[in-house]
């Protein structure tokens, strides 16, 4: 008798690293590594303390990359993921599991920052959440991916930031709160973006200065960004043409980002379109990185660490949304102990919490027990 095919989708070394790297920082491993370079200084070093926070408005700083990097793996992996299932199942029950998943991103951002838990509507907030965010760019590449060719796939990318570009630029508002504002606006407390989020969300938005409504089109283009380099890792044949292609699209990006950011700039309360270039082309280049460490060099060991936090993204970033360090386990666990090494305690503390954290993924990854939405 013959075996049924295998339709699990393949698992690629390099995305799974790359998501591990970026949900290390996003899950605790900031708060270490900045804890361990603080080591060796009397205070923490201006690069630091500028890289290790946002920045508040316009402008770009490392920990900025960390949500767009999210987005950028989450379409990456989408040529790989949607390919098995292609052809070989129902269109309208491939579009029943992305609509299934957008709803469960959707909830669970509601879960971390939306207040979902307290059962209190008045307190509940509906848009306001990274995971929220992936689920709006998530659906928008879905429905690309499967009606779109790859040219036109990179045609609808252009088109979301021109798009978003236009409307923020051009189009006029007023706002009863500030008084008449001219079109082009990009204050944090006046933009076309914040308004529309205030008018069709409520006041929970106030002080929030993020756009989530009109910034779909900024998660959109980032997602679209990512499933165009998952296209290329899985099209383009060599290994040597596949890294020419990443790095010229992470080049070109750069360029374009930052060009852009003379006229639109970078600010990612906003995601503006040259943020979303400027991110997007970090992106490529770190994707590239761990490519050749994964798939040319073949030093998984170098990356495994990475790779056990990625195989369970979402599962990791909810625990430690949900109980941070301060008043979870590690908090009655190891806060005693840290306090006898006196100036590292800090270190020491975020090195056993993040230990007990892989800990556990590495129990999941070892059993092949990945947790999905």
């Amino acid at each position: 008798m013959d075996s049924a095919p295998d339709t699990r989708p393949q698992r690629i070394a390099a995305i799974d690293a790359l998501r591990g790297f970026d949900m290390f920082f996003l899950t605790g491993g900031l708060a270490l590594v900045v804890a361990g370079i603080n080591l060796f200084y009397e205070k923490s070093p201006a690069w630091l303390l500028k890289h290790a926070a946002h920045v508040q408005w316009e402008g770009f700083a490392a920990w900025d990359l960390v949500m767009p990097l999210f987005l950028f793996i989450v379409g990456t992996a989408m040529p790989f993921s949607f390919g098995r299932r292609i052809g070989s199942e129902p269109v309208w029950k491939i579009y029943f599991k992305v609509i299934k998943r957008v709803v469960a991103l959707f909830l669970l951002g509601m879960v971390v920052q939306g207040n979902l838990l307290s059962f209190e509507p008045d307190k509940m907030s509906l848009y306001c959440n990274t995971l929220q965010a992936i689920g709006s760019g998530y659906l928008i590449a879905a429905i690309c991916l499967l009606n779109l060719s790859i040219r036109w796939q990179v045609a609808a990318t252009a088109i979301l930031l021109a798009a978003y570009w236009l409307v923020m630029k051009f189009v006029p508002f007023s706002d009863p709160a500030v008084g008449s504002c001219a079109a082009g606006v990009l204050e944090p407390d006046r933009n076309v973006a914040l308004l529309v989020d205030k008018y069709l969300m409520g006041s929970w938005q106030d002080g929030t200065n993020y756009a989530w409504i009109l910034g779909q089109f900024g998660f959109g283009a980032m997602t679209m960004l990512g499933l165009l380099g998952g296209q290329m890792l899985k099209l383009v044949q060599g290994h040597g043409k596949k890294l020419l292609c990443l790095a010229a699209a992470g080049l070109g990006c750069l360029a374009l980002g930052y060009f852009w950011s003379l006229d639109f700039p970078m600010i990612k309360k906003l995601f503006t379109s040259s943020m979303v270039l400027w991110a997007a082309g970090w992106c490529y280049l770190l994707l590239a990185l761990f490519y050749v460490l994964t798939d040319v060099l073949r030093l998984n060991w170098l990356t495994f660490f990475f790779s056990v936090i990625g195989s369970n993204a979402i599962f990791v970033y909810m625990w430690t949304e949900v109980c941070p360090p301060t008043r979870n386990f590690s908090r009655v666990l190891f806060t005693g102990f840290s306090e006898c090494f006196g100036d590292g305690r800090q270190f020491v503390f975020y090195l056993c919490n993040y230990g007990l954290i892989w800990s556990v993924l590495y129990y999941l990854y070892k059993n092949r027990t990945f947790i999905k939405v």
